[in-house]
């Protein structure tokens, strides 16, 4: 048994302290929320011990869960890790990339499992497809949401966009080469819509766009490759695979052919949606992390992959930083 505990009793802290009493194999001792009130509340609604402080909840469990605002996720990590407890981090996995680097280096020399919460690693849409997915050349993505004030405190890049470059990153084998970006700030502080555009030394291109001041939600991904198309709805939780091959025998009349014309042949495209076994994909990911630690294993999303699409997150910002001065 994992004896694991919850810092950070907000809307997502909610729904992880309702998920980990689920799973088998992890016994939630507690949680803790500096705001006292809400967090009465919440221990009462939920029947879970409220700890008084984070270094009481940390003394009493194997792991940490840490849903707490991404600006803190840092300095919980850290002393979490000074105690020796296994820990699921949300995304992104820390404020500033700096933090980030010297979270890899700390945790490389405390041998404790690390999961970052990349929940759409987990989407059923993204399983069925994942493997699938082989040297995809180009990549479009949209990740469009009505406008809600949670998480407008960061630039749209860092509240949705690193959604995609985290499955963007897992599936192009390959270091980036080049990356353009522009964005703007329409109802707060910071980029409410995004866009950018990477290059890897592959040769993949890949057009990523993001905003969270559109008329309906849209979390799309579509991926090209070799003699294929897939589709990916993250929201809507279904995939499509067109399949593209050269005819060398009669034709199928129910198929859809295309001659290319000067003798170069003819192309038969066929369509495929795939039966998606669905599920919750933040259960999913905690179960996952419960795997990691009793069997001693790599967590499917790690420490390492929060830390490239973070990075990958701040170099678009910098362009968008740039693209900016250069029309003032």
């Amino acid at each position: 048994m994992v004896k694991i505990g919850v810092l950070g009793a907000g809307h997502l802290g909610k729904i992880h302290i309702k998920l980990l009493k689920e799973i088998k194999g992890f016994q939630l001792v507690g949680f803790f929320d500096p705001e006292k009130e809400n967090a009465k509340k919440i221990a009462a609604e939920l029947n879970v011990k409220n700890f008084d402080s984070m270094s009481d909840l940390l003394d009493e469990v194997d792991a940490i869960d840490i849903v707490t605002p991404t600006i803190s996720h840092f300095d919980c990590a850290v002393d979490a890790l000074k105690k020796g407890k296994h820990i699921f981090i949300e995304k992104p996995v820390t404020n500033t990339l700096e933090e980030a680097e010297q979270l890899v280096k700390l945790v490389n020399e405390a041998g404790v499992k690390v999961q970052v919460g990349h929940v759409e690693r987990f989407n059923p849409a993204f399983i069925a497809m994942r493997d699938i997915i082989e040297n995809p050349m180009f990549i479009e993505t949209h990740r469009l949401a009505q406008f809600n004030p949670r998480g407008t405190d960061v630039p749209v890049v860092l509240d949705l966009m690193i959604h995609d470059l985290d499955i963007v990153l897992s599936l192009v084998k390959s270091n980036i080469k080049n990356i353009n970006a522009g964005g703007v700030a329409v109802v707060s502080d910071t980029p409410d819509i995004a866009n950018a555009r990477i290059e890897f030394d592959n040769g993949c291109v890949a057009n990523l766009t993001a905003s969270r001041i559109s008329m309906k939600n849209m979390r799309k991904s579509r991926f090209f490759q070799r003699d294929a198309y897939i589709s990916v709805d993250f929201l809507e939780k279904t995939s499509e695979i067109v399949r593209i091959k050269t005819v060398t025998g009669e034709l199928d009349p129910l198929a859809v052919n295309i001659d290319l014309g000067n003798g170069k042949g003819i192309k038969e495209f066929s369509f495929n949606k795939p039966k998606i076994e669905q599920n919750n994909a933040i259960l999913e990911e905690l179960t996952c992390f419960y795997k990691a630690i009793s069997e001693n294993k790599m967590p499917p999303v790690t420490l390492d992959d929060g830390y490239k699409a973070l990075r990958a997150a701040h170099k678009i910002l910098e362009k968008m930083k740039f693209a900016e001065k250069q029309i003032q």
